[in-house]
């Protein structure tokens, strides 16, 4: 009798002290309080009210920053929020070394995103986000890879901006697009002039060519019915009615 008993407690002790652990998940034995070893994948067996097992995830892991009112270098109050990638890589400093460490990231993440906004001026927030987002995930990493964790990424969602410094932004770059306008304009005028300048010369060598000229702008003056067509006589036209015109006054005073 006193056999079976012991065995049916053998039996016992192998069933209660059998565990399991998912392919993504790490168990943290401790016995007797003290830090033994980490199982699994899959199954395995602790010391029944002995040893004592702490299940930790190991995927990766999504946290949503709440959004964190701040002020920028050049003392521009604004809002961003963002978004955590991080894991666990080394579950028992995960629970050794840090009491919960999701919120121990949480915290730690929201008070270095505040911090490295603090050193930047709006424009540089705004146009380095990618630098901003890799130095931020540099410093948190750097910081929790005691505890056993690996953040993967890091990544700013929205900044707001007030609505006072929005529409002055707004006409900064309106003035921006306007300037850039005008000396797009300024440059062809200038290219223009420049080609009417070389056509002009030109055709001062040949007197043909500045006939065959007018003629062209006669005829593209008459296109439009509604307009008024001055007729420019060539050069040697209104000469030769000059002299004609002497001639038989020279005549007429001589008889």
């Amino acid at each position: 009798m006193i056999p079976i008993l012991i065995l049916a407690f053998l039996l016992l002790l192998l069933f209660l002290g059998l565990c399991i652990a998912q392919e993504y998940e790490r168990a943290v034995v401790f016995r007797l309080g003290r830090f033994n070893s980490v199982k699994g994948p899959g199954l395995f067996w602790i010391i029944p009210f002995i040893d004592r097992k702490r299940t930790i995830d190991i995927r990766t892991k999504t946290v949503d920053l709440e959004q964190q009112e701040t002020i920028t270098k050049d003392s521009v109050t604004i809002k961003v929020n963002a978004v955590l990638w991080f894991k666990v890589v080394n579950p028992a400093n995960a629970i050794i070394k840090v009491a919960d460490y999701n919120k121990a990231v949480y915290q730690f993440s929201v008070t270095a995103l505040r911090n490295i906004i603090g050193q930047h001026t709006l424009d540089e927030v705004l146009r380095e986000r990618e630098q901003i987002n890799s130095t931020l995930q540099k410093i948190v990493d750097s910081s929790t890879e005691a505890w056993g964790i690996k953040i993967e990424m890091v990544e700013m969602k929205d900044v707001e901006i007030p609505e006072a410094m929005q529409r002055a932004m707004a006409r900064e770059a309106e003035a921006i697009r306007e300037k850039r306008a005008r000396i797009v304009k300024a440059e062809a005028e200038l290219e223009a002039s420049i080609k009417l300048t070389q056509g002009a010369k030109q055709m001062e060598g040949s007197p043909i060519a500045l006939e065959l000229r007018r003629m062209q702008m006669l005829s593209e003056i008459g296109i439009d019915n509604n307009t008024t067509t001055v007729i420019l006589m060539p050069s040697d036209f209104t000469n030769a009615a000059k002299s004609f015109t002497e001639l038989v006054n020279l005549k007429k005073s001589t008889e």
